[in-house]
């Protein structure tokens, strides 16, 4: 039986395409992120950061969820998230951990921009995930620096080793989700690029994405089904 109340730091859950009714978490306040994409529907990045913190209390987001699970039907999936990077939470591996150990058969999916997968701390908290949906927008440094706009202490080797890494670490599902930009990512060039390196981050599933809402830049298009043929 359902029990109305308002929640701050869930929200749904939503019919998702890929993970049927998820219940959305958001970790972070908008919009702390790791990065400030062109085409981020969310806005501009306005506190760019690459330190864990204690952005959002793991008691605040467990009483929440404690709440939700008990008086609702259990969603399809948990979806971590965020308004910015879901991994600049410091409590990320404890708010897991709290869903499996309260609801095992509910499996938990983090959406994250992977760029803080170099951080061993940061993969073992993920690895208590069921599926990991991490981003993938370019293949060489200065069109992760024109499309992604990172936060100056990003080695984009370590962002790429990173997600290497956590691919052979991890026993959960990786969809890896490439965002088509054009003008931005979709050369001849970068695209068989980024299929090298798809092919090392070896994911289960690749899906991509191109732009369906406005962006942060002007003048941005979305990637038709011709020019991906190119």
């Amino acid at each position: 039986m359902t029990k109305e109340r308002m929640y701050k730091y869930l929200f749904g859950p939503i019919p998702s395409r890929r993970l049927g009714m998820s219940l959305g978490v958001d970790l972070v306040p908008k919009k702390v992120c790791s990065i400030d994409c062109v085409y981020c529907e969310v806005g501009r990045t306005t506190q760019l950061s690459v330190q864990p913190e204690d952005y959002i209390s793991a008691d605040k987001i467990k009483e929440e969820l404690s709440h939700y699970l008990q008086h609702n039907q259990a969603p399809d999936y948990v979806t971590i998230t965020a308004s910015g990077e879901p991994t600049l939470n410091a409590n990320l591996e404890e708010i897991i951990a709290f869903v499996k150990q309260n609801e095992a058969n509910i499996p938990v999916c983090v959406i994250t921009n992977g760029t803080l997968l170099h951080d061993k701390k940061v993969r073992e908290a993920l690895n208590k995930a069921d599926l990991i949906l991490p981003s993938l927008d370019a293949a060489t440094e200065p069109v992760f620096r024109k499309i992604n706009r990172p936060h100056k202490e990003i080695n984009f080797e370590a962002y790429i080793q990173g997600m290497i890494d956590f691919s052979a670490e991890f026993n959960g599902e990786i969809w890896l989700e490439v965002f088509i930009l054009p003008n931005y990512n979709d050369s001849k060039e970068e695209l068989l690029a980024l299929k090298e390196i798809i092919l090392k981050i070896k994911p289960d599933i690749v899906q991509l994405n191109t732009l369906d809402r406005p962006g942060t830049v002007t003048n941005l298009r979305g990637a038709s089904r011709k020019s991906c043929k190119r």
